[in-house]
Parts: structure tokens; C-alpha cells; sequence
């Protein structure tokens, strides 16, 4: 069972159906707006762990994610990723899996502490389980793929996915960056527009699509994202690991 408390904040895996409400809550607040009443919620919640992320002084949800588990890519259809990428190569991974996905953070919170806390707790149910790779869609906010076009391009060129691995299209709207971008990226530009759980991804060697789903519903540009856990650079596991103690 993961608990972590860092300084101010703690996270625990929901207990209770009212521990998913309240994920849910917030996900609506992060992805919608409104007054934090709506939940945005679908058929996954149901399969999935859910991670919560709290303010020890004042009981405030600041955070949450969900997570399924998988025995191996065998079984890489059921999870939601499968619905946008074609994920046929990775039914040949040979090893347990996590995909991470709806990961949040309440607008009114800008503590970078919230985000390495949650790193934290996965990082601490990943070596708990000996998972061997973690994965799911890293969104850019909005659906006008200009503004990140830096980002596309540092993407092309240092963080596509090996050949063995890579997705293949599924969705009917995509953005193919890595085919039909030419232009170099500004790194300083790239770094700053790239949403800060897809740079962590990358920072531990994480890899990505070569296409981007363009997805409506949700109002984002997402990328398929996998990481390979023996793939981490010995430096950053070690951080981790003292981040999840």
C-alpha cells in the first residue's frame, strides 16, 4: 500500500468510493473549470488504483492520478491508451506494466513539491512491484499544436520511441510532427512550453510517439509516453528512490 508524506504534503492510495469522488472533483476543476462540484469520470476509474495527494495542514486534495496495472504488454488493449495509438509492438513486453494517466494538479497550486511527491508514491508502488515499465498519454494543453512546435521538434529529434516499441497511428486526427516538422527547436522555447510531467518522463529517458492525438473531447494534444524503469539513469533512481523513502 503506498503512503508518503513529504514536508506539508502526503499521498496515500483512495480507500473509499468517496476518495474517487473527490479525484474526480478535481479532475473536473483541473480539465473543465467550474466551482469543483462536476466530476469527470469514465468506465476506467473502475479498474484502475487512484493516487491522492493531499495538504497535510488543511486536508486539501492538490493532486491525483490513477494507475492500472498490467502482467505484461499481452495485455495492452484494455488499457485506455489503446483506444488512440496502435500498440500491437508492445504486446511483446515481457514484464509487468503501469499506465499512469489523468494526472492533476488543483489550478490554485503551484508547489513543485506537489509534483515530486506524487512522483514519490508511484515511483515507490513501481520498485514495491517490481514494474519494469511505466506509460500513457502526456497532453499538451489545447488543441493548436503552433504554440508547441519547439517542443514538437526537440521531441523529433532526441525522444522518439525505439523502433521496437513505437506506436503506430490509430486516432483519425493526428498530428505527425515528427514527419512534417523541419525546423530547429529553440531549446530554451521547447523546454518551456513542454507540460512538467512529460519532462520528467524525458529527464528519466522516456520516449514518445511520433505523432501527437488530437483529442477534442478533452481539449488537448497528448503523445504516447513509455519509460523504460531500467532505462533510468542511475543518478535520477537514486533521487527518486530518496524522494519515495
Amino acid at each position: 500500500m503506498v503512503t508518503l508524506k513529504k514536508g506539508r504534503y502526503s499521498a496515500r492510495l483512495a480507500q473509499s468510493a468517496a476518495d474517487v469522488k473527490a479525484a474526480q472533483r478535481l479532475r473536473h476543476l483541473a480539465f473543465w473549470g467550474g466551482d469543483g462540484s462536476a466530476v469527470d469520470a469514465d468506465a476506467f476509474d473502475h479498474e484502475c488504483n487512484h493516487i491522492l495527494v493531499e495538504d497535510e495542514g488543511t486536508g486539501t486534495l492538490v493532486c491525483c492520478f490513477r494507475f492500472l496495472s498490467l502482467t505484461g504488454g499481452h495485455e495492452i488493449d484494455r488499457t485506455y491508451s489503446a483506444q488512440f495509438y496502435e500498440l500491437g509492438a508492445l504486446r511483446d513486453f515481457d514484464g509487468p506494466m503501469i499506465e499512469m494517466g489523468r494526472f492533476c494538479i488543483h489550478p490554485g497550486w503551484a508547489d513543485p513539491d506537489i509534483l515530486r511527491v506524487a512522483w514519490g508514491a508511484m515511483t515507490a508502488y513501481v520498485y514495491e512491484n517490481n514494474i519494469e515499465m511505466l506509460f500513457g498519454c502526456s497532453s499538451f494543453e489545447g488543441t493548436d499544436e503552433g504554440q508547441y512546435l519547439d517542443s514538437f521538434a526537440m521531441l523529433r529529434d532526441r525522444h522518439i520511441a525505439p523502433k521496437r516499441w513505437l506506436p503506430k497511428v490509430k486516432a483519425p486526427n493526428v498530428f505527425r510532427f515528427a514527419a512534417r516538422l523541419r525546423r530547429k527547436p529553440n531549446v530554451k522555447l521547447a523546454q518551456l512550453r513542454m507540460p512538467p510531467l512529460l519532462r520528467t518522463y524525458l529527464m528519466m529517458g522516456g520516449w514518445v510517439s511520433d505523432h501527437a492525438v488530437v483529442d477534442r473531447q478533452m481539449n488537448t494534444l497528448h503523445v504516447f509516453t513509455g519509460l523504460e524503469i531500467k532505462a533510468i539513469p542511475p543518478a535520477r533512481k537514486r533521487l527518486l528512490r530518496a524522494i519515495s523513502a
